[in-house]
Order: C-alpha cells, then structure tokens, then sequence
C-alpha cells in the first residue's frame, strides 16, 4: 500500500500534532511545519502528495501560500480553517484550493476528504488519451486543454469537470453528477462550492479565448458542444 505524505502548514502546533498522530495511524507519512517563513522550502524538501493548509498564520497567511505552491506544483491542497464565510471559501478556491474543510472538525471527516481528494487526483491520470470538442482538445495524460495553439495548465478539479462535460460533449451533466465526479461523497459539500469551481473554470477558458464553453442550463446543470 502507498504510504501517502502529508504536509501540515497549521500555526497551532497542538492541533497540528493531533492531526499528524491521527492520520499517522492510519498509514500516512505526517509532517507539520514549526517555521512558517520558508513554507516553499519546506514543500520542495518533503515532496507530499497533499497538503493540509489553515488561512490564518504567521508573517504570510495561507492563501499566499496556496499561490506560492501552485506555481511549482498541482499537489491537492486542502484548506482547513474556523474562518467559513462564502467569501474566503471562494477565494481559497480561486487561489488553486481543492477542499476546505471547517473548524473544528472531526477527524474521522477529514480523514474522508483525504481519502477521497488522493483518490481522486492519483487515479484518474492516465486513463486515457484526448477528448476533443471541436477546435478544444483535453489532454487526459497531463491534465492540459488546448485551444488554437493557446495551452491551459488544469488543476485538479478543473480537470475533472471538464473531463466529465466534454465526455459527454452536446449532453447535459446535472450539478449532482458533477460533485459526485469531484468530491466522490457529496453529503458535506456545499453547492455553493460547486458553483465557485465552475467559476474558476470559466475565468482560466476566458483567458484562452473560450468565453462560452461552458453552458448553463437552468435547473440542470451544464453543457458543452
């Protein structure tokens, strides 16, 4: 069994502890973090496959850090945090996030989102080859879309949506079917959460060209094709 690493960026050590014993129980290689100055240093040294991120910490906050890890790595990132307003979730998403997870929260929960994020992310590369929509092609190998000579980068969860909607080019895909796609067990999700991905999605097709890709059928769900 993969013994996955995970890297703990949480200002409460005591927390922070808690967590890595516990999930350390459970197979994982746990590592939490004491200075928060060279946090890039820290990634780039432990190489994780997923890093559990609080908002509020010392000298820079966890959205900086989100930024400075996405620009050398599309490793899943988890933001856990008391701060739970629409807002700040929407800007951990759009800062490259791919779950927040509110405090104070059960273990046996996060757990769960580990699970499911690893699960996700490790499994669906390299299934298959393109999927094209006419002049857009997906890139399933290297989680890329290419349009007219312009490459987009994907995270994650733009990948899986986008994959899901270009599958099944010219059909409607229901918001349910979506978060089933990305979040495995959407019993704690938000929807709003859902709607913020699609956001993001739409912004990064935006800056390619794509300005209507995605199509939102009221009360369905969304198409492309």
């Amino acid at each position: 069994m993969t013994q996955y690493k995970v890297l703990i960026i949480e200002d409460d050590l005591n927390a922070a502890q808690s967590i890595s014993n516990f999930l350390s129980a459970w197979g994982f290689q746990c590592e939490y973090l004491k200075d928060f100055v060279q946090v890039t240093d820290q990634f780039i040294s432990f190489k994780p496959e997923i890093v559990l991120l609080d908002i509020t910490l010392p000298h820079y906050n966890g959205y900086h850090w989100c930024e400075e890890i996405r620009k050398i790595s599309k490793v899943p990132i988890i933001f856990i945090s008391s701060i739970n307003d629409n807002l700040n979730m929407i800007l951990a998403m759009n800062m490259g996030g791919d779950d927040f997870v509110v405090k104070p929260f059960d273990l046996n929960f996060l757990l769960a989102k580990i699970n499911s994020l690893l699960r996700r992310t490790y499994d669906f590369q390299g299934a298959m080859n393109v999927v094209a929509c006419g002049d857009v092609v997906l890139d399933l190998d290297n989680a890329k879309l290419q349009y007219k000579g312009g490459i987009l980068e994907l995270s994650r969860n733009d990948f899986i949506i986008l994959k899901e909607l270009m599958t099944h080019s010219g059909k409607n895909v229901s918001r349910d079917e979506l978060m089933q796609a990305l979040w495995n067990d959407n019993t704690f999700v938000d929807d709003n959460t859902l709607t913020v991905n699609v956001t993001r999605v739409r912004n990064k097709l935006r800056g390619i060209g794509l300005e209507d890709f995605i199509v939102t059928r009221k009360g369905m769900g969304y198409q492309v094709g």
